[in-house]
């Protein structure tokens, strides 16, 4: 089971209200994961990303941990940052 799978696991157990409104919150909470992820694998700090972004560390954080809200064009920029390419999918 990969760390996304155990995590959502996890907080489904311990947070009933994630739990019911995880199908329709888990894209926005997904990209969010997989961006951190992506920056933690980088080695970069959120301040790190912020400052090549020329923004707050804040900023990132809520890019992060909330991710519904985020425009395209801000997550190709984080990806640059990072050293990927952003892929978007419609199935």
């Amino acid at each position: 089971m990969s760390d996304l799978k155990q995590y959502v696991e996890k907080r489904k157990a311990r947070d009933p209200e994630f739990a019911e409104n995880y199908e329709t919150g888990y894209l926005e909470f997904e990209i969010g994961v997989l961006l951190r992820q992506a920056r933690e694998e980088a080695g970069l700090t959120q301040e790190e990303v912020a400052q090549k972004l020329n923004t707050k560390r804040s900023a990132i954080s809520r890019i992060e941990n909330h991710a519904e809200d985020v425009r395209l064009s801000t997550l190709g920029k984080y990806a640059r940052v990072l050293g990927k390419k952003l892929y978007f999918s419609v199935g």
